[in-house]
């Protein structure tokens, strides 16, 4: 099996062309298992949440807090779908030809690369301005909540911290699309002055034949990186005990009681002054 594709420059040098298809494969293989492996220790496991008793008596103690509970903003789920759209048609723009379906989809490709680029500008600038910026980020700080989790996840009662507003694997997936969709910009932005765009004059000389092999390779290594992030989330996003996160990308918010059966409320303290778009929903900050 081979990872990595090889050609000849004209003047008979061997160099890097592109990843190899044979990688694609490798990839959807490990999914399936990751998948599978999965799923089995979600049926065997003992994995546990707050217990009712305890979210009842913490409902008791937070009157509080009003029945719905604002988690993601207008601003937020319009870049979360539209980042989603971009992924969606780079990846069928960039693996559909590869299997034979032929379509104008270079210039479908770099629209949806410049979509994509300017979707994580805004979400950048958004999380800066207007949003706890380091709240979707990882560091030494979480090592307690990881030790919790550990500890829960194989049947513990612990006293450890529940998430603030993002879950642990939230932040560490956040932390990998990150890199995935850089490499993707970086290399993509570099790619794009070998065909025509209103935005740079098409010179495919502006790098050399072995420099542009290694930028496809990270490019295409980037890209399925992305495969399995996407399906990944996709896996996720539909599982039963996930479906409350999902449906608050698309309604923007979550109950009462979800609120205080996945999260601390130390460490996503609720705001109370924000409004959201219905009297009834307030922001948790």
């Amino acid at each position: 099996m081979d990872f990595l594709t090889w050609g000849r420059s004209p003047w008979g040098e061997t160099i890097l062309t592109h990843v190899s298809w044979d990688l694609q494969w490798a990839s959807l293989f490990a999914g399936v298992a990751f998948f599978v492996a999965h799923a089995s220790y979600m049926v065997f496991s003992r994995h546990r949440r707050r217990g009712a008793a305890e979210t009842d008596a913490l409902q008791a103690l937070r009157p509080d807090l009003p029945e719905r509970v604002a988690r993601h903003s207008l601003a937020a789920r319009l870049f979360h779908w539209v980042m989603a759209a971009a992924m969606f048609v780079l990846l069928f723009t960039a693996f559909l030809p590869v299997v034979g379906i032929q379509f104008p989809w270079v210039t479908w490709h770099w629209i949806a690369g410049i979509v994509l680029t300017a979707s994580i500008l805004f979400h950048v600038i958004h999380a800066s301005v207007w949003l706890d910026f380091w709240s979707i980020w990882v560091g030494p700080k979480d090592v307690p909540e990881l030790k919790a989790e550990l500890l829960r996840e194989i049947g513990h009662e612990v006293d450890g911290p529940k998430p603030g507003k993002y879950p642990l694997g939230n932040r560490l997936y956040h932390l990998a699309i990150v890199a995935a969709a850089c490499a993707v910009i970086g290399t993509g932005l570099f790619m794009m002055v070998r065909v025509r765009t209103p935005f740079f004059t098409r010179n495919p000389y502006l790098l050399s034949d072995t420099t542009w092999g290694i930028t496809y390779v990270l490019h295409g290594l980037a890209g399925v990186s992305l495969v399995g992030l996407v399906i990944a989330h996709v896996y996720f996003a539909v599982r039963p005990e996930k479906w409350w996160i999902t449906k608050s990308m698309i309604l923007g918010w979550i109950t009462r009681r979800q609120y205080l059966e996945h999260h601390d409320p130390d460490r996503w303290n609720f705001g109370g002054s924000n409004r959201s778009d219905r009297s009834d929903v307030r922001t948790v900050q």
